[in-house]
């Protein structure tokens, strides 16, 4: 039997979500990028979902691979109260547009600066983002939708996060219209296309999070750092506990 089309009543309040947006025009300039987000995260907090938005081009953020560059002569790092935010989500979304048929270069910059805490444990002994599901957000002038994508997803799974089915969406801005949404002060108007995908998105990082989340996490068997230093090797058929 097909699934009811009414009015849902899930409920996410459990859940917190933090979307980054990694367009280069700091604020208030209007982005396209959250004119896109803004459909995805409408639909968040309508079902409970605490919601975080973070334009990262408004913070300092220094360049580098580590957890706090003022520790490596940088005389400021906006980066850890940022991954503060970002420890405590369960749903990551990078938002971003695309230059010269790639991410931006401020999506570069928080993707590196989400790697320096990946070697970071959890509770479980995992590393930091296990348990976390992830997404991307793409707005482009040109083509590249599905190749940013793919590279951001990538780096997603590769730090630990899940990626659910369908976990991207995107729209291309040379034939698409843009609007203002009252309230919002920025918003967008698109193919039928676009917003289903989004909406798909959004529902696929809720129900993923809520499932791993109901769960108590990915189960640390077999993924543990902390377990392998002290010598497990799960089963692996070569290797002995040391």
């Amino acid at each position: 039997m097909l699934p009811s089309v009414t009015a849902s009543t899930y409920d996410f309040s459990d859940l917190r979500a933090i979307y980054i947006n990694c367009t280069l025009k700091r604020s208030p300039e209007i982005s396209n990028t959250a004119g896109l987000m803004a459909v995805s995260t409408a639909i968040m907090r309508r079902h409970g979902v605490h919601v975080d938005e973070i334009r990262a081009v408004d913070h300092d953020l220094a360049p580098g691979v580590q957890a706090d560059m003022t520790e490596f002569g940088f005389d400021r790092d906006d980066w850890p109260p940022i991954y503060r935010t970002v420890q405590a989500a369960d749903i990551l979304v990078i938002a971003t547009p695309i230059w010269l048929g790639d991410k931006s270069s401020m999506c570069t910059r928080v993707i590196e600066r989400l790697y320096a805490n990946s070697g970071e444990l959890n509770d479980a002994g995992q590393y930091a983002y296990y348990g976390k599901v992830g997404g991307v957000i793409v707005t482009g002038n040109e083509d590249g939708i599905k190749h940013v994508a793919m590279n951001v997803l990538y780096s997603l799974q590769h730090l630990g996060c899940v990626i659910p089915p369908q976990a991207d969406a995107g729209l291309d801005r040379r034939s698409r219209t843009w609007t203002v949404v009252p309230r919002r002060g920025v918003g967008w108007a698109g193919e039928r296309v676009t917003q289903r995908n989004t909406v798909f998105m959004t529902w696929n990082l809720m129900h993923l999070a809520a499932m791993i989340k109901g769960a108590g996490g990915i189960p640390a068997h077999g993924n543990s750092r902390q377990a392998w230093d002290d010598g497990a090797r799960f089963d692996h058929p070569f290797l002995s506990m040391s």
